[in-house]
């Protein structure tokens, strides 16, 4: 079998989950025999010039759909130097925009990867980021560009559309709503079953204010495919009562993650931190959907009690300024700790620091950095309306707007070291049976299915 995977982001590009979970699936679909055409949006003003030296692309080659050379050494795409990923192809497509997280529309610039240091500078030597952004010396924003996201996924799927009639494939797979116009188009063009995966929704992102093109995109994207693949029982519910899909076609797909066994040991790397504190860790987008301000907000309780913790926010987004601004005006800007966005290493590094880890979101189709943290041998506190709630029992659950429980239970896993082992220990047996391996066999039941309907028609 042969897929023509379609995706917005790709280690060592990425922006995100997505990017993460991408790379865990086609890695697992590769060691069960399949075939993978991954089809990447790539912008070369990233990476002007495709420079050889660094450090996100030396392990791939990466071309246009017309087969013109942009990066790297290779003859047919990106080649990856890990075995395991030996029958996944990536090809790019050019695209002025790689981030699937910017608004639908107007002046977009690359990841706002700024890292802003409230109180004392202690951010600075935290992970080696500096005030302008950068990381170890190397600059992490990237340039400004010019576009519309509508118009980009346009673009892709045109490009996508000339790609697919030089290549053969048995089933498209697209992920998220940037690439379903896409999907679609190639469905049609070619006449091969089209599967859908819903990482995350409109109402996910945007709450009820959602932006309505991307809103028919996904309806559109969601119904005009033959399966339809939902990280969550939540997101299947959104899919169902928001999009009016039927649940009979409907797949659940949890995501897994990588096991390579517990690392975290003495914090012996806890740079800017002054020995005997605790950190308390918020890692993902400072956007609305991931609830940072309730994070800052049970920080300040959580302080009125116990005063040697930081709290550690790693990630960008649209809501880093308030954030910042929230952290000063409730007295505990020294406290607060802000990295800017993390490349895997420093992910790592910061998953080994940490003393718990906090994930308050709004809405969380399914989250991978809790499964991350508890690999790390970390507990973790996470909201019940996440999709990762549905396959943890060992993990504290609050809902994302009692910032008072969410204190309280902060609090118990710092003081009661029984409590935390017990998290810690339980939560990484549950998590031995979320892999990528049953995700993709599942995956495979869907191609078949897609495949079955499209032969019935």
């Amino acid at each position: 079998m042969r897929v023509l995977m379609l995706g917005w982001e790709f280690p060592p590009f990425i922006s995100g989950g997505l990017g993460i979970a991408c790379q865990g699936l086609t890695r697992a679909l590769g060691q069960r025999d399949v075939d993978v055409l991954f089809v990447l949006p790539q912008n070369p003003k990233v990476n002007p010039g495709g420079n050889p030296e660094d450090e996100r692309t030396t392990h791939v080659t990466l071309l246009a759909a017309s087969g013109q050379r942009i990066a790297g050494s290779g003859a047919s795409g990106y080649v990856f130097d890990d075995p395991s990923l030996a029958k996944v192809l990536i090809k790019a497509v050019p695209s002025g925009l790689v981030s699937p997280y910017q608004s639908a529309g107007g002046q977009f610039h690359a990841a706002d990867t700024v890292a802003s240091v409230i109180g004392n500078g202690e951010a600075v030597s935290l992970l080696g980021i500096n005030g302008n952004g950068n990381i170890n010396g190397q600059s992490s924003v990237g340039p400004h560009y010019a576009g519309d996201l509508l118009a980009e996924t346009r673009r892709y799927a045109d490009m996508c559309v000339k790609l697919a009639c030089t290549e053969q494939f048995d089933v498209i797979h697209a992920h998220d709503w940037m690439t379903y116009p896409a999907g679609m188009a190639v469905a049609a063009t070619t006449g091969k079953p089209l599967v859908v995966h819903v990482h995350s929704t409109e109402f996910d992102r945007s709450g009820e204010n959602v932006n309505q093109p991307v809103y028919d995109i996904e309806r559109r994207g969601m119904h005009g495919a033959c399966r339809v693949v939902a990280v969550s029982y939540l997101t299947k519910s959104i899919a169902q009562h928001r999009y009016g899909v039927s649940t009979e076609k409907i797949d659940v797909i949890y995501n897994g993650i990588e096991h390579t066994g517990p690392v975290n040991g003495p914090h012996n790397q806890r740079t800017g931190i002054k020995r005997g504190e605790k950190i308390v860790l918020f890692l993902g987008r400072i956007t609305m959907q991931k609830g940072p301000e309730y994070f800052v907000a049970a920080a300040k309780k959580v302080l009125e009690k116990i005063d040697n913790i930081k709290f550690v926010m790693a990630g960008t987004g649209d809501q880093v300024a308030n954030v910042i601004e929230l952290a000063a005006r409730e007295g505990i800007g020294h406290k607060v700790l802000f990295t800017g966005f993390l490349h895997r290493d420093d992910v790592e590094r910061i998953f080994e620091m940490a003393d718990v880890y906090v994930m308050p979101s709004v809405s969380e189709p399914f989250g991978i950095a809790p499964l991350e943290a508890i690999s790390h041998d970390v507990p973790v506190i996470i909201s019940k309306t996440s999709g990762v709630a549905e396959v943890l029992t060992h993990a504290l659950k609050v809902d994302f707007w009692d910032i008072n429980d969410i204190a309280d239970k902060i609090i118990a896993v710092l003081r009661h070291p029984p409590l935390s082992s017990t998290l810690r220990e339980q939560a990484d047996l549950e998590v031995r049976s979320l892999t990528w391996d049953g995700a993709a066999a599942k995956c495979v039941q869907t191609y078949e299915s897609a495949m079955q309907v499209v032969n019935a028609a």
